[in-house]
Formats: structure tokens, C-alpha cells, sequence
């Protein structure tokens, strides 16, 4: 969520006896409580349509709601005001944070630089907070330009805690957690009760990864003993106990609903507890209960919800139908990596009219699984992205279409090894992609020179090319498994591979070389192996049969093809 603190709170939170100010819808803001903020400034933008601050506050009620965002009103309301004060500092701020939202970082800087030269010094550092608001909320935002200014504004505020706030956030933009943690640690010492400091600071701990639990929880539930009705916080512990513990995750949630402004989102997070319990029809009864008492603000995740319940009881058509929905309604921005890969395996689990409709499904598949790992900013969601749809598919037996999923893990994986490089090159082959699999078992060689297996299956991949077996397109492969076989002290752990590639041999120099010796050669390395070979008593015996032209007698040798028998 977007950050923000308050200079004040004088006036007592909810109390009916006095009329609400500028400070109660910064507080309620504060608390993310989007639509009683957005009641407060509107309350006294009716009673004075020209109240700049008003104005300025409603316009980021709509900008920092990231579940409903509205550009277009936060706009509007600028544009309007900004016609009865067009040197209105705040608001000129606010038309300068539309522009980097729309991708005018000049007209945007332009804008603030406008706005930062109209105020009396006194005034400024409410305009460097708004500027450095605008550059650490909006994507397009220069997060050391923020930086800078709020540095100014500290030095002439030194007791104001929301510089402080601000600054922190922004060296979180920049990913400088030390800074950030520094900052926040400042706005404490300023305002021992700024709850959403003790927050972001636990925030910052826990994106350290494992181990430091006990850190970022501590900090948590000191932003809990701060500010009790600081909502963010429960609402944040709900997310993060929702596939670890269910109940404490139901416990958060309603001590959030108690304290939040009641909207769909709200009951959106009630059906999910009831899709993570695994209890997916009752998820999407409640999810249609809460789009239909949502009216024309339904949190457009609901749609999301039915989606991934229908997936999980195997309802595809269901499944793409509010996919589909969530995402014409939902914020490009909202959309995750998981939803992406979701709805691509959603795609290939479609049955297919006809053989175009297959391919169809499946590219479309495909476009929307590379959207995820594009999204996914870690190599290990990229992975498991793929990882997922790729074991799928060998589940549907779509082996070459597995091996390309696993091909792209490769790319993804810097430290790929033999078992990532077998799941590829061995699904490609069963898939009949010879061409694919010789390549990753190329790789598997070049990677593990001295490892049998990979000569083995880049021999099959090469003989699956060679299909017409007229090249011996196999050949230096086979023998590079011979080689390895010759030299390894357990010869019973290769017998099978020396065997196959000596049986390659026999054919090669029978059926493309015409060569009888060289084939009863190769042929007797079989028999000394396993003198009791069928295939090669039966060869030898032909073989010797033969008094000349061995290519105008019946062929007494067999290829080795189809004989893989791949092992991880």
C-alpha cells in the first residue's frame, strides 16, 4: 500500500461531536480506509468547492487505493479545482503525479519543479512531501529525486515523523533496506506510536527470507501495540498465515473487518479462506454473494477466486470463463505471475474440437505461461512456473511439449545440472523432437564429458534424425559410449548401454558400410558381454552365412532404435 503519516490527530477518531477536518481523512487514509476518506474530503470539498488541500487529499484517496485505483477522478478533481486556483502548488503536484502515471516523466518533473517555486519557505516542505509522495508511489517516479528533496524538508522540520515515513519508502523503491530500516527507525524516535513504521520496518526483515521471523514479527506486533486500529497490519498477518495457518488466518481477518471500512474486498477475503480450506463450491457460493451485494464497486478478484475454485474441481470451461472476467476487470498491474501460469494451464487442459484447436489452445497457452515468468521477478517462481504446466503436461502424456516448457528452465536456471537436463532432452525425445533433445544432450556432454548417460541419449536423439538410418548419423556418439564403457571398472553398470551401442555398430557397418567384418567384430563385443544374446547369436550365425556381397543377402541385423532406456 501507499504510505502515508499524519502531522496530527488531535481531533478523536470517529468522535461525532466535531465536525471532521483535513487530519481525520489523512488519518483514515492512513489507515486505508479508502471510502471514509474519500467521505471526509468530499464533505468539505461540498462545503468549500475551492479547498485546495481537500481537493488534493480526495484526489490521492483515489490514487492510493490500489484495489480500485481511479486515475480518471483523481484527473478530474485536479483539473476542476485547479480552474478556480491555477497556482495552487498541491494541486499542480497532483497533476504532475497523473503524468508520470501515464508515462510523462518531463511534463511531471516539469510540473513539480512549477509547484516547489511558488510556496513561501515556510510552506515548502508540505510540497517536497507531496513531490517525493508522487515520485515514490508512481513506477515512473525518480526515487533519488524524492530523496533529495525530503533531506531539504528534514532540515528545516526535524520533528516531522512523515518525512521520515517517506524517506523510508522511497530507499525501499531503490531496494536499500539498510537506509530504509534507518529512516523508519528516525520516524519512530520522532513518533514512538507511528505504527506504520514499525511496520514497513518488519516488512523490510521479512523480505530477508528465512530466519528472521522472530525479527519481523516483533516489529508487527509492535505496530499492533502502537496502534491498535492501524487495520493494515491484521490485514498484512492475514495474507501472510493464509497458507500456513488458516485459523490464525481467520483471526486476523476479523479483527481487519471489525476495523476497515465494509466493501467486497472484504468479503472477498472471507471466500478465500474458504477456497484455501479447500472448500471450493462454498467459495464460490460466497464469492457470488459478495459480487452481488458489491454493486458497482465489486473487488474484481472475486472473479479470480471462482476462477482458480472452478480449476481445482476440474471445471476447465468454468475456469477460462472468470479468468477471463478477472482479467477485463482487474488493474494490468494486479494481475500476478500465478494467474498467468493458472490460466495457461487452464488453456491446456481444454478439450480440443479438432487437432487446430489443440495448437490453438496450446500456443495461446504458451503466451500467457511466458507472460508469468516475465512477470515473476524471481528465478525461482520463474522456475516453478514452468516446472508446473511442464509436469502437467507429461501427466497428458504431451511429452514434446513438456521437453520445451523444461528447455526453458535451462535458460532461467544458471546452475541447471543432470537431473534438469534429463527431464528436458529425455521428454523431447519421447516426444518424438529429436532435433530439440540432440541439442540439450549435446549440452548434457559438453557439461559431464566423462558421464555415459549423456553420450547414450544424444546416440538415440541422433538416430531419431537419422531416421532413415542411411548416414550413421549415430555413430560418434555410440562410440564415445563404448569408450566410456571400456574404461569404466563396473562394467555391469554399463553393460546395457555398451551393448546397445555395439548393436548400432553391427548395423551401421552391415546395412550402410557393407562391411561383414567389421560387423561379426562389434557383434562378438555383444557375445562376450552376454554370450546368451539371441539377437546376437542369430546375427552372428547370418553373419557367417554370408560368403560375399553382403548387400544382396537378407539383412541380418537390427538397428538399436527404439531401445532407449533412459535412466536419471
Amino acid at each position: 500500500m501507499k504510505q502515508i503519516s499524519l502531522l496530527c490527530s488531535f481531533i478523536l477518531f470517529g468522535n461525532i461531536l466535531f465536525a471532521q477536518n483535513i487530519d481525520d481523512g489523512k488519518k483514515f487514509l492512513n489507515y486505508e480506509k479508502f471510502n471514509s476518506a474519500e467521505g471526509v474530503f468530499k464533505k468539505l470539498l461540498a462545503a468549500n468547492p475551492n479547498d485546495v488541500e481537500a481537493a488534493y487529499w480526495l484526489g490521492q484517496t483515489y490514487l492510493q487505493n490500489q484495489d480500485n485505483t481511479d486515475t480518471a477522478a483523481a484527473k478530474a478533481i485536479y483539473q476542476k479545482t485547479l480552474q478556480a486556483n491555477p497556482n495552487a502548488p498541491l494541486l499542480i503536484v497532483g497533476m504532475g503525479e497523473i503524468d508520470l502515471l501515464q508515462g510523462n516523466k518531463t511534463d511531471a518533473r516539469n510540473k513539480f519543479e512549477t509547484a516547489l517555486g511558488i510556496p513561501k519557505k515556510r510552506d515548502l516542505p508540505e510540497i517536497q512531501k507531496a513531490v517525493a509522495r508522487a515520485n515514490v508511489d508512481e513506477k515512473n517516479g525518480d526515487a533519488n529525486y524524492a530523496i533529495n528533496l525530503l533531506n531539504q524538508a528534514a532540515d528545516r522540520e526535524k520533528k516531522d515523523a512523515e518525512i521520515q515515513v517517506l524517506m523510508g519508502d522511497a530507499y525501499r523503491k531503490l531496494i536499500d533496506g539498510g537506509n530504509a530500516t534507518t529512516a523508519y527507525q528516525r520516524a519512530l524516535d520522532i513518533d514512538p506510536k507511528d505504527a506504520r513504521a514499525d511496520f514497513m520496518i518488519g516488512r523490510i526483515y521479512e523480505t530477508q527470507g528465512y530466519g528472521q521471523e522472530p525479527i519481523y514479527m516483533k516489529y508487527y506486533n509492535a505496530a499492533i501495540a502502537a496502534d491498535p486500529n492501524f487495520a493494515p497490519i491484521y490485514y498484512w498477518l492475514y495474507q501472510y498465515y493464509y497458507e500456513r495457518d488458516v485459523n490464525k488466518a481467520r483471526d486476523y481477518l476479523n479483527k481487519y473487518i471489525a476495523l476497515a471500512d465494509q466493501d467486497s474486498k472484504n468479503c472477498y477475503a472471507q471466500a478465500s479462506l474458504l477456497y484455501v480450506s479447500k472448500l471450493y463450491q462454498q467459495a464460490i457460493s460466497k464469492s457470488d454473494e459478495c459480487i452481488s451485494a458489491g454493486g458497482e464497486k465489486v473487488f474484481p478478484n472475486l472473479y479470480g477466486l471462482k476462477a482458480y475454485a472452478y480449476d481445482k474441481m476440474g471445471d476447465s470451461l468454468n475456469a477460462k470463463k472468470y479468468f477471463d472476467e478477472f482479467f477485463a476487470k482487474v488493474n494490468p498491474d494486479k494481475i500476478g505471475p500465478n494467474d498467468y501460469a493458472t490460466y495457461g494451464k487452464v488453456l491446456l487442459k481444454i478439450p480440443a474440437r479438432d487437432s487446430l484447436d489443440s495448437i490453438h489452445n496450446d500456443s495461446l497457452a504458451e503466451v500467457y505461461i511466458d507472460k508469468a515468468v516475465a512477470l515473476d521477478t524471481l528465478a525461482a517462481g520463474k522456475i516453478k512456473s514452468l516446472q508446473t504446466i511442464a509436469e502437467y503436461l507429461v501427466g497428458d502424456k504431451k511429452y514434446a511439449e513438456a521437453g520445451k516448457y523444461y528447455t526453458k528452465i535451462l535458460k532461467i536456471k544458471p546452475d541447471f545440472g543432470k537431473v534438469d537436463l534429463y527431464y528436458a532432452g529425455y521428454n523431447d525425445y519421447r516426444g518424438s523432437n529429436y532435433v530439440a533433445s540432440d541439442t540439450v544432450f549435446t549440452t548434457y556432454t559438453q557439461k559431464y564429458p566423462e558421464d555415459i548417460f549423456g553420450w547414450f541419449m544424444k546416440a538415440h536423439a541422433e538416430e531419431g534424425i537419422d531416421s532413415t538410418e542411411t548416414i550413421g548419423l549415430a555413430k560418434p556418439s555410440y562410440e564415445k559410449v563404448i569408450a566410456i564403457a571400456d574404461t569404466t571398472v563396473d562394467k555391469s553398470k554399463v553393460q546395457d548401454d555398451a551393448i546397445t551401442a555395439y548393436r548400432y555398430m553391427v548395423a551401421y557397418y552391415y546395412n550402410i558400410k557393407h562391411n561383414k567384418d567389421s560387423a561379426l567384430y562389434f557383434n562378438s563385443k555383444i557375445l562376450s558381454l552376454n554370450p546368451s544374446d539371441p539377437q546376437a547369436m542369430a546375427n552372428d550365425k547370418a553373419l557367417r552365412a554370408i560368403p560375399k556381397e553382403p548387400a544382396q543377402q537378407s539383412q541380418p541385423a537390427k538397428s538399436s532404435k527404439g531401445t532407449a532406456k533412459p535412466r536419471k
